[in-house]
């Protein structure tokens, strides 16, 4: 039991006078100070925190009021007793990077002079190259290190220095570095702007230059090793995610978002390195107070591991003689505002500002202002930054963050160093660049300087031998993409087969037709293994329940409590080996799991496919960006929008309901869209898209719309290969039209709008007009061939023109009559096909907000129900002169069509 404090049997101090009682604090403080001093002597540090602990306890269970902190001191969180000895050769290092940095400013500087405004930045480089060189050097593990290999993240703006390295190295040589951002030269292949793997699908792996984007994708994909791992997947190593990060980066959401979920997971394989020279793109980052104990902060409360390497080896000398702490209480007034002034302007600034009372003054005693200018930041000594990575890469229990204080534009002059304007430098002046060559210490004459010559010191100078065996000691380059993995078999046509034969009187969804394609292909004794279910919250919205118990939930803990719903068929099952990834609310977090599963082939060797289901409406719109950075980095999967449909999800109103998706999707160059109606459809979709992406190794990602409306899953039509390459292509006749009628139209429809469109079909009988019926799985699919074929006979005008697949189906030979499509969808989709047919195509949409109602009413609200369809019909016929108005005024006045009634779009 904690025992209970006693009052004292003499007098308390409280009735002594102030000086006394004073005396008597300052007595007491250090009889403490001295027994905890004991404490860490002879029992050692463990012991002494233990023992704190234990005080703290004890004090907030009696009630003293303890001051909750989140900080620690402004000061670095590794003491300089306790710093591992450097392993490498410091001065060899230096050189180094002294040669990078060059070339790294000589690169933008060129590639400015040749295309004045093309861009660049040397700001961001210059801060981060110890950060980068250290872990060139001594960490980042590359393929060689097989299931060790590490995954890095590189901050998009230094992108000219990882290029000056691998330049150094021998992978590029100084014609590629001119084609730095010249992508499209006819000389050879171009550097991109920042990483993107697409444009550089053998060296890039990650692109994070849309800022934020890259925390929560490290974050995600460390999950993903140990997913791997503790399924068997991959074989257990200690691989590391490093992600390198700017401060001013931290104020998008997504940087923050998923911190606690690292923390939770336990991912004690990222390591953030959060870069903070104190400026964002404008300015300082928070000039009236200290960003780096902000995040210290922001990261303990999140239950990460933090560490600050803030001051540099120099500042240790005047700490250790600080016997009473001044230096560390004038650290504690600092404000990033002022400390930039003093990176600025340097020693006679520090000296009139910063040691400005005596007792600071008397620490500097005798130091001129060159001796103040070496009091460096933390970032920029590399036996501080070592002996923070070493701490981090030891860590176990949880994730690491090193927040390394560094300059931005450090080593460039008075044009940028430390200034506001740093982000946007691209050129220095003849001045700056002398300087700059001088104080790297380069044999460069002035001349060299005056032309922007790289600087090589030779394939057999110490300096590249040096590199390149640091290199081969870690297992090789970085960054460095390498696709290697076992080609997947996929199921035949048997697989299939049920879904082809439609549901008979049965009504199903097409969301649950995909959840049985998926279901199914979980059991196949090839894929099943690889198949990567992801839910944000919703399995039982979507009825992925019944997989749970089957498959488990993936949790490192596994299941440490009994379910309360134990015993039945749909029992709540997490598991260390679970399949499916059940990622909470956080479309972004599950969209960054899809990208790490949907990458594994490269990053892994192991050819996982994600299939994650989650609300249409949550996707495209809210991980937009993700969605295009999976693209970038030639993500594989699919991407499937259930309760898609702006009239399908009956009741849940404007932000719910979805008729925006697909003409979103439809701009991410690399991603299939499909909107299907059919189990079969579905089908042959994912059949296709394995292939594609498993077996033939496209780079293309999937999405697919499916809804929750239930009704009849009609047959595939035969003959069946045709209809298969139909539904590939994105249409294909589902049914010619029984009835005779001297009138003729084709109806397109895709989706939920099917059952409106069959009805459509009976009813336009009525008025005599035989209607064929089209199934359009992909809008996208059409226009973009359309538009290739229009190319085509553009750039061929002296040979016969090709007639695109869409025009073919719909000619006038092969489909008589008006073209009317309806969708679910904005009617944009579907316009976008007027002007690559030989007639005009009349459509229907769901332009406009969503509502809180029953699908029959929010059809009739939109204009998108069968009765609508026959009325845009018969005005197309009207249009045609092959019948009269007065036909048409009688159909909306026996449907009961207000025409006086607000557009949709409108209200």
């Amino acid at each position: 039991m904690t025992s209970t404090p006693q009052k004292p049997s003499t007098p308390t101090r409280a009735g002594l006078p102030l000086p006394e009682r004073q005396k008597l604090n300052d007595l007491e403080t250090q009889e403490w100070l001295d027994s905890l001093a004991y404490v860490m002597a002879d029992a050692g540090d463990d012991r002494a925190a233990q023992l704190l602990e234990d005080l703290d306890h004890y004090a907030y269970f009696h009630g003293a009021p303890i001051l909750f902190k989140q900080n620690t001191p402004y000061i670095n969180t590794i003491d300089v007793e306790k710093q591992p000895t450097y392993p490498g050769d410091i001065e060899m290092e230096r050189k180094i990077r002294n040669i990078i940095r060059w070339n790294a400013v000589a690169m933008v500087v060129r590639a400015n002079k040749k295309s004045d405004g093309i861009g660049g930045h040397l700001a961001t480089y210059a801060s981060s190259a110890e950060l980068l060189e250290v872990g060139f050097n001594h960490f980042f593990r590359g393929h060689g290190a097989a299931e060790n290999r590490d995954l890095v993240f590189f901050q998009g703006h230094a992108s000219p220095g990882v290029y000056s390295r691998s330049f150094l190295e021998g992978r590029f040589d100084a014609a590629t570095l001119d084609r730095f951002r010249r992508e499209l030269s006819k000389e050879g292949e171009g550097l991109s702007s920042y990483p993107h793997p697409w444009l550089m699908p053998h060296y890039w792996e990650f692109p994070t230059v849309s800022m934020g984007l890259g925390p929560i994708q490290a974050i995600y994909q460390a999950r993903f090793i140990k997913y791997l791992e503790n399924r068997g997947l991959k074989k257990a190593g200690d691989a590391k995610v490093w992600a390198f990060l700017g401060d001013g980066e931290m104020d998008e959401p997504q940087s923050i978002g998923a911190l606690r979920f690292a923390a939770y997971e336990n991912l004690d394989n990222i390591v953030f390195v959060l870069n903070a020279n104190l400026q964002r793109l404008d300015g300082p980052v928070r000039a009236n107070s200290k960003v780096i104990q902000e995040f210290e902060a922001l990261f303990r409360g999140a239950g990460w591991n933090v560490l600050k390497v803030v001051w540099d080896g120099k500042w240790d000398e005047l700490l250790q003689r600080d016997y009473n702490g001044t230096i560390v209480k004038r650290f504690e007034l600092l404000v990033d505002g002022e400390s930039q002034r003093y990176a600025a302007f340097g020693g006679k600034e520090l000296r009139e500002k910063f040691f400005n009372t005596p007792e600071l003054q008397a620490l500097i005693e005798g130091w001129s202002d060159a001796d103040l200018e070496l009091l460096n930041r933390g970032g920029h000594d590399v036996n501080k930054v070592y002996a923070a990575y070493k701490s981090a890469v030891e860590h176990k229990g949880s994730p690491t963050v090193i927040i390394a204080r560094t300059i931005k534009g450090y080593g460039l002059g008075e044009s940028a160093q430390a200034r506001n304007v740093a982000h946007q430098v691209k050129k220095l002046d003849f001045t700056s660049l002398k300087n700059l060559r001088t104080a790297l210490e380069l044999p460069l004459s002035d001349d060299q300087v005056e032309h922007l010559e790289y600087y090589h010191p030779g394939a057999d100078s110490p300096e590249v031998k040096y590199a390149l065996a640091r290199r081969e000691a870690l297992g090789g380059f970085v960054p460095e993409r390498v696709v290697d993995y076992p080609r997947l078999e996929v199921p035949g046509a048997e697989f299939y087969e049920e879904y082809a034969k439609g549901s008979g009187e049965r009504e199903v969804s097409t969301t649950m037709a995909i959840v049985q394609v998926m279901s199914k292909l979980l059991r196949d004794k090839n894929l099943g293994r690889y198949v990567v279910p992801i839910v944000p919250d919703e399995a039982r919205t979507f009825g992925m329940d019944a997989l749970v118990p089957r498959i488990g939930i993936y949790s490192p803990r596994g299941q440490t409590y009994t379910p309360v719903d134990s015993g039945s068929l749909m029992a709540y099952k997490e598991a260390k080996d679970g399949q499916m990834l059940e990622e909470g609310i956080t479309e972004d977090g599950a969209m960054a799991s899809f990208i790490a599963a949907g990458t594994a082939y490269a990053n892994h060797g192991v050819p996982t496919i994600p299939f994650y289901v989650y609300y249409s409406m949550f996707g495209m719109q809210r991980i937009g960006d993700l969605v295009w950075a999976a693209a970038d980095q030639r993500t594989k999967g699919f991407l499937v929008g259930a309760t898609a449909g702006r009239t399908t999800l009956a009741g849940e109103g404007l932000q719910h309901q979805d008729g925006n998706s697909l003409l979103q999707a439809y701009v991410v160059p690399n991603l299939k869209v499909y909107d299907p109606a059919f189990a079969y459809e579905i089908a042959v979709i994912v059949e296709e898209g394995i292939k594609k992406m498993y077996v033939e190794n496209q780079d293309i990602f999937y999405y697919v719309t499916v809804e929750n409306e239930n009704y009849v899953q009609l047959p595939m039509p035969e003959p069946k290969e045709e209809t298969y390459q139909g539904i590939i292509k994105g249409m294909y006749r589902l049914k010619k039209s029984a009835y005779s009628g001297k009138l003729q139209a084709q109806l397109l429809a895709s989706g939920p709008s099917m059952p409106a469109a069959l009805e459509a079909v009976k009813l336009l009988e009525g008025y005599g007009v035989a209607a064929d019926l089209w199934s359009v799985t992909s809008y996208k699919e059409l226009h973009q061939d359309a538009v290739l074929t229009q190319r085509e006979n553009m750039l061929h005008p002296l040979a016969e023109p090709k007639v695109s697949y869409v025009a073919g189906l719909l000619s006038k030979e092969n489909a008589p009559g008006v073209l009317v499509s309806v969708s679910d969808y904005v009617k944009l989709g579907a316009d976008g096909l007027n002007g690559h047919l030989d007639r005009k195509l009349w459509t229907l949409g769901t332009d406009g907000f969503g509502r809180s109602e029953a699908r029959e009413e929010l059809r009739d609200f939109f204009e998108v129900d069968a009765k609508h369809i026959v009325v845009a019909t018969l005005y197309a016929l009207l249009r045609d002169k092959k019948i009269k108005a007065d036909v048409v005024a009688k159909a909306i006045a026996e449907y009961g069509i207000d025409p006086e009634r607000l557009a949709p779009v409108f209200r």
